[in-house]
């Protein structure tokens, strides 16, 4: 419900791009290596392939660290 009141998406569908109302983007750091990333197009199964450096460029995603390498 919260999610939804604040991007416009149904929980399942939450994407980055054509958010509601404005909302901070974190990416994990370590996927800016990879050539392609598939993140929610905005609906529920709609996938969308990319390169991750786009959601930093377009969306001013701040890379983060959250995952631990083992």
């Amino acid at each position: 419900e919260v999610a939804s009141r604040h991007s416009g998406y149904l929980v399942g569908g939450t994407s980055p791009f054509g958010l509601r109302k404005p909302m901070p983007v974190y990416i994990e750091q370590s996927i800016l290596e990879l050539p392609r990333i598939a993140i929610n197009g905005g609906r529920r199964g709609f996938l969308v392939q990319l390169d991750p450096r786009v959601c930093v460029d377009l969306l001013g995603a701040k890379p983060v660290q959250c995952a631990l390498a083992q």
